[in-house]
């Protein structure tokens, strides 16, 4: 199981999605003046995101009510704990004054990033069957 799942944290295509989202941060973090933006935190925020936002959404999805609770608290710690403990010990007032409009933005990202990783398979097997989907699709009907 744990093979399975490393195998998937690897994958080239995965790996340079979260590169490419952890760059656009980053330039974000330059780019926009936002008191509650910086590398740091955006690379916190991305890395536990990469780790547990395929996961929750595999749980939604796949209706396993028994690990709501803890899809419940992983989506949260990625979307508001982890963010709160950082800017609690770095600096409160951006914590006090960006909380309340950082978390629907996250929760936002959190969930496209679910959506990006979801698949369990490599780049080649998800076009096969984006393929095969379609043709299944465009038959005709006897």
């Amino acid at each position: 199981m744990y093979e399975a799942l490393l195998r998937e944290y690897r994958r080239p295509w995965k790996l340079a999605t979260l590169a490419l989202g952890l760059g656009l941060l980053i330039v974000g973090a330059f780019y926009y003046e936002a008191p509650d933006w910086d590398i740091p935190i955006s690379i916190i925020m991305a890395g536990f995101a990469y780790l547990t936002a395929p996961w929750s959404l595999r749980v939604m999805v796949e209706r396993r009510w028994k690990l709501w609770p803890a899809m419940l608290f992983a989506t949260w710690f990625t979307v508001d704990g982890c963010y709160a403990i950082y800017w609690y010990f770095t600096n409160p007032l951006a914590l006090e004054l960006m909380r309340e409009v950082n978390f629907p933005a996250s929760l936002s990202l959190y969930w496209m990033c679910g959506l990006v990783w979801y698949w369990n398979g490599s780049l080649r097997e998800l076009l096969a069957h984006a393929r095969a989907e379609l043709r299944r699709v465009l038959r005709p009907r006897a």
